[in-house]
């Protein structure tokens, strides 16, 4: 006999959180590794070895992710930390999303919709008009949540390495409906 438990968003809660706290830095581990390992696996066959992820996360400090520069929100899936998302500041109108992840064993019961509701939230009390992106095509997952919730392709704004798509997402508009 097969029982499925159902997941729903309620049980999700997000809030503003210290990117540093042991907490956000498990979960920033947890993402960066998750990403890596996705690249070094379909380019290379094989995962990232335990040097090249520590090297991986010291070129990619996520210290700008806190106030003045930006912001961080952390998801609590029945009260244990399983989601991240965080904010830069590019100009007085512009933030960047980054670092958006939601841990394996509780994808598909709503956080990722619950992350970016947070992050819309954010980026207008930093004062942002509108959240910009780079994301890679393999992350196709990623892409369909962005584009679930508004955001849309544009032009390159930038030449991250691993940058293959960008997405924007107007925050003077309605907001767009959580599906």
């Amino acid at each position: 006999m097969t029982i499925t438990v159902a997941r729903t968003a309620d049980r999700w809660e997000v809030s503003p959180a210290d990117v540093g706290s042991e907490e956000a830095q498990a979960l920033l581990r947890d993402y960066y590794t998750d990403v890596a390992n996705r690249y070094y696996r379909l380019h290379l066959g094989r995962d990232g070895t335990p040097e090249e992820i520590e090297s991986g996360l010291a070129d990619s400090p996520s210290d700008d992710l806190a106030a003045p520069t930006g912001a961080f929100v952390l998801g609590r899936y029945d009260g244990a930390a399983q989601a991240c998302a965080g904010l830069r500041v590019r100009d007085a109108r512009t933030v960047e999303l980054t670092r958006v992840f939601v841990r394996h064993e509780v994808r598909g019961s709503g956080g990722g919709g619950r992350l970016l509701a947070a992050v819309d939230e954010a980026a207008r009390s930093l004062g942002a008009e509108r959240i910009v992106l780079d994301t890679r095509l393999d992350l196709v997952e990623a892409r369909a949540l962005y584009s679930r919730h508004g955001y849309s392709e544009i032009p390159a704004y930038n030449t991250g390495p691993y940058a293959q798509i960008w997405y924007a997402k107007n925050l003077t508009a309605p907001a767009h409906a959580d599906r």
